[in-house]
């Protein structure tokens, strides 16, 4: 699905949740690019206002740390979990969601633990030979771009006045 599809997968989340309820668990590292996908999200998330958010600039969860991060998710949370990912070359830009565990790093061979009540992956870039070097050179700025559409559509979905601007229509993410 493309950015606005995703305030859909949003609003079909919210009135089964209360967003005190939801946990955003943001995968990924600050260095690689296109895998700060993760990292910029979270902090997106907060910066929206959502109080729950695992995964930051200052603090990402990465495959290092991934299952202590989940560890600390409090019992009862209902995890959205966000990924960088890739994807054949129709899909770059696009996201995919699901209302089933996100299976992290999957794209560069790792076997990490599935997570989440809720998937969305963003597909940053091309799959292709080498996963690890397509990520480290996947442009940031589209990624800074998923990350921010991310963040608008969960504000939107989820009734917040930030996400108001994105609902409307009147977002330039893309200038």
């Amino acid at each position: 699905m493309d950015a606005s599809g995703l305030i859909f997968f949003f609003r079909e989340i919210a009135p089964k949740h209360p967003l005190e309820q939801i946990t955003f668990l943001c995968i990924g590292t600050d260095r690689s690019t296109g895998d700060a996908l993760g990292p910029l999200t979270g902090s997106q998330l907060l910066e929206q206002g959502f109080p729950h958010v695992s995964g930051t600039m200052p603090s990402p969860c990465d495959a290092d740390n991934l299952e202590a991060r989940i560890a600390e998710i409090p019992a009862g949370q209902v995890v959205i979990a966000v990924d960088a990912c890739l994807g054949p070359p129709a899909s770059l830009g696009y996201f995919l969601t699901a209302a089933e565990p996100l299976r992290p790093a999957q794209s560069v061979g790792l076997n990490l633990p599935a997570v989440g009540h809720y998937s969305l992956a963003a597909i940053v870039d091309v799959n292709g030979p080498r996963p690890y070097r397509t990520l480290q050179s996947t442009p940031l700025y589209r990624v800074m771009v998923m990350a921010k559409q991310i963040a608008l559509a969960a504000a939107a979905g989820f009734g917040m006045e930030t996400g108001k601007a994105f609902q409307d229509g009147r977002n330039s993410l893309n200038n």
